[in-house]
């Protein structure tokens, strides 16, 4: 089955079943590299965005997957790394210690060649609704390709993937866009770590704007470690 037949099979399926809002669409620029920042919440997150983007704007969403999800053996493993590439998914090393490098440069060559690149700053999902503190990747690939940043907003996934895991349900869900962000005037900053959290904390808080979650200034890693 070709990658656009699987978006169209489950493109359909997301039309009947959840019939999703989508608000602010045109934020996105309908060429050139742009890179989505949002929030995240459940599993299935990434699926509804590439759905949705897709479909009302032609362009593909590309996102740094674990490199764990397309390693599986047997047909089960095949399935998997099947479903995840074709759904825009570009699987990297995430675990090693370069792992934050790899997916950092393998946003940038996205970004270079005039794709859209998807990315949560919270860097994982939020362990209980709420909206983390964002790590500053998001800053060093806007300053160091030039692409503006469009936020969003997920609402109600959560409810439709409770925990990130099971069969997905029916719920109401919504996909809110807010306009794009400029970060040109901190060209050639990309080294200072003071315009790096300044640009991430911009960032986060339109995200906050647009999903309405309470914001807790800790990382979500620590949260979830605690």
């Amino acid at each position: 089955m070709s990658r656009l037949l699987l978006k169209a099979i489950l493109g359909f399926v997301m039309r009947v079943l959840f019939r999703p809002k989508v608000e602010g669409l045109e934020g996105i620029p309908g060429s050139g590299p742009v890179i989505l920042a949002g929030n995240h919440v459940t599993f299935i997150d990434s699926l509804f965005l590439s759905l949705i983007v897709e479909q009302k704007t032609k362009r593909q969403v590309n996102f740094i997957a674990k490199d764990e999800y397309v390693k599986g053996k047997g047909v089960k493993g095949r399935l998997m790394a099947w479903f995840f590439t074709t759904a825009g998914m570009i699987p990297v090393d995430r675990d090693g210690g370069h792992g934050g490098v790899a997916a950092l440069m393998t946003g940038r060559r996205v970004l270079e060649e005039g794709k859209v690149f998807g990315i949560y700053p919270e860097g994982t999902r939020s362990p209980d609704g709420r909206l983390y503190r964002g790590r500053t990747g998001i800053a060093r690939l806007t300053l160091m390709t030039g692409a503006p940043v469009v936020p969003f907003a997920l609402i109600g996934t959560d409810k439709v993937q409770p925990g990130g895991k099971g069969i997905p349900r029916v719920a109401p869900v919504t996909c809110r866009f807010g306009e794009p962000l400029d970060f040109s005037r901190y060209e050639g900053m990309d080294r200072d770590r003071y315009v790096l959290r300044a640009v991430t904390d911009e960032v986060m808080s339109e995200v906050m704007r647009l999903s309405g979650q309470e914001y807790v200034d800790v990382y979500a890693t620590k949260a979830k470690a605690a």
